[in-house]
């Protein structure tokens, strides 16, 4: 019965396959995740998991393409133009940093494949795609901001971003060896909204500031 289901239902077994996947990949790294244990998690056999993704390289490709699809529809989600502009700015700081903080697996994911220089997203034909639409809408926010005396007028919406990605990853990235260096508990129940309000503070008081 079961191997009839798999038969009818080829994307929920591919989704299960790719949860599977997603949580030994975070948990072993590239080098260090096994089909055979990709194979027992999802209790889908082996041969079945290469019938669907072919090798363990287009898994790990599948997995990321997965996380930043949902990451992508999670942005999608949060309607820009529905906000005043320096709200909207404060609410997709808040989306980007609770999607991290919320899914420490895509932190694991993506600094593994950035060890291995991105070889598996370079085959991808899809990733390049996917932010297309939210820098769209980010850049309109910003032009309304620009038109209502606001914001400044030289913003690079890609650059600004990829500042607002960093702010939050590299905090939730590295709060283990922060908290020793600085003798500072980065897991404090405050820490989070702490770290949120100094994002917001540093990114709005760029985009207020007066370009050259």
């Amino acid at each position: 019965m079961a191997g009839t289901a798999r038969k009818r239902d080829p994307e929920r077994t591919e989704g299960v396959i790719l949860r599977a996947a997603r949580r030994e990949f975070a948990k072993a790294g590239y080098e260090g995740a096994r089909v055979d244990k990709i194979a027992e998690r999802s209790k889908m056999s082996k041969g079945l998991i290469y019938h669907y993704f072919g090798s363990k390289d287009k898994l790990f490709l599948a997995v990321l393409e997965d996380i930043y699809q949902e990451l992508r529809e999670q942005n999608e989600a949060l309607i820009l133009d529905e906000f005043e502009p320096e709200q909207g700015i404060r609410r997709l700081i808040d989306h980007t940093f609770r999607y991290f903080a919320e899914n420490p697996e895509f932190i694991v994911l993506v600094h593994s494949e950035n060890i291995m220089r991105a070889q598996h997203l370079k085959k991808s034909d899809s990733i390049g795609k996917m932010f297309g639409p939210l820098n769209s809408r980010l850049g309109e926010l910003i032009k309304r901001g620009v038109e209502q005396g606001l914001f400044r007028r030289d913003v690079d919406v890609t650059e600004l971003y990829v500042s607002i990605v960093a702010l939050g990853y590299f905090f939730l990235s590295n709060r283990h060896t922060l908290s020793i260096v600085f003798d500072q508990d980065m897991f404090a129940e405050d820490a989070i909204p702490k770290r949120q309000k100094h994002m917001e503070d540093l990114i709005l008081g760029y985009l207020r500031h007066p370009g050259d």
